[in-house]
């Protein structure tokens, strides 16, 4: 029987421009290739784990507007279960503004809409569905409340709890006692630990920093350097693959997607950030959120050629 996930987590409409640079403050820039696509960090890591074939939920919150209805339809063709999505009235989906700078980094505001009403009491509805899946998957996009509510639950009933811990901020003890994989960047790992994360000795210290919290495995994600991977204390680099980044929006919620995908499916630790690496590749080498992900035969495909 193929393993049970569960997503929680948001729901975004990226608007998204790219500029020749990050505007200064006071500054107007003439920009290019503005579009709208579907994104928010819940959606994307859904997508990926979706199209990369796990059995998946996904739970989360769209407004009664045109653009969440449309956004539902796409995740149903992107083989994820929808029903515990709601449609909040008299709110909006949630909305992102993102600027795209030459080198294909980004700088994100957001709003979040329908987002703010995944609470404690939403989530509520659905707790069975939590306690019967073997896997929760979420970032910090929805409510803490809600995700310190989701831990425990989880925790009790022994559904493994896997947090992106962005965007960044402070966790709780309590939080963080309850996690079993944790996936920080640089930046977020900083946020959580106080190290500023910029060498493999860095990110070391912040992984045993966050082991001494109770979460027995630490993936920090290096960017083109590839990802810091320590189980209770025990760390190494596993490489990433080199491309040509075009856009690196939804570059580490793919890699979240694909690394639970390949976990449930039985792979090791080490095989399944390699999947969540080439996953992630060849999202950064398309533009958008959403229409970057990768479907599995393309990641499959992929790892042959770069054996």
């Amino acid at each position: 029987m193929v393993k049970k996930l569960i997503v929680l987590g948001s729901i975004n409409a990226d608007h998204v421009l790219n500029l020749p640079q990050f505007p200064k403050p006071g500054q107007t820039l003439t920009g290019n290739h503005y579009h709208i696509a579907f994104g928010g960090k819940g959606a994307n890591q859904a997508v990926a784990a979706g199209r990369g074939g796990a059995n998946i939920q996904f739970i989360a919150a769209v407004g009664d507007d045109d653009i969440g209805k449309t956004i539902c339809e796409q995740l149903i063709k992107d083989q994820i279960d929808t029903r515990s999505i709601a449609s909040i009235a008299n709110e909006k989906t949630g909305v992102a503004l993102i600027f795209v700078n030459q080198q294909g980094e980004n700088e994100i505001g957001i709003y979040a809409g329908a987002n703010a009403a995944v609470t404690p009491d939403y989530l509520h509805a659905y707790q069975q569905d939590i306690i019967d899946a073997d896997a929760i998957l979420m970032q910090l996009e929805t409510p803490l409340a809600t995700i310190a509510s989701a831990v425990k639950l989880a925790k009790q009933h022994h559904t493994q709890v896997i947090v992106n811990p962005a965007p960044a901020q402070a966790l709780t003890d309590e939080i963080l006692s309850h996690i079993d994989i944790i996936t920080p960047n640089e930046t977020e790992a900083e946020s959580l630990t106080g190290i500023t994360v910029s060498c493999e000795q860095d990110a070391d210290r912040a992984a045993k920093q966050l082991h001494q919290k109770g979460i027995n495995t630490v993936i920090i994600t290096l960017g083109s350097k590839g990802a810091w991977v320590s189980v209770a204390g025990v760390g190494k680099l596993i490489a990433g693959y080199q491309v040509q980044a075009v856009d690196t929006i939804a570059a580490g919620d793919t890699f979240n997607g694909m690394l639970v995908t390949a976990l449930l499916e039985g792979k090791t630790l080490d095989e399944a950030v390699k999947y969540a690496h080439a996953a992630a590749a060849i999202a950064v080498t398309r533009t958008g959120a959403q229409s970057s992900v990768p479907w599995r035969e393309e990641i499959e495909q992929f790892m042959v050629q770069h054996r």
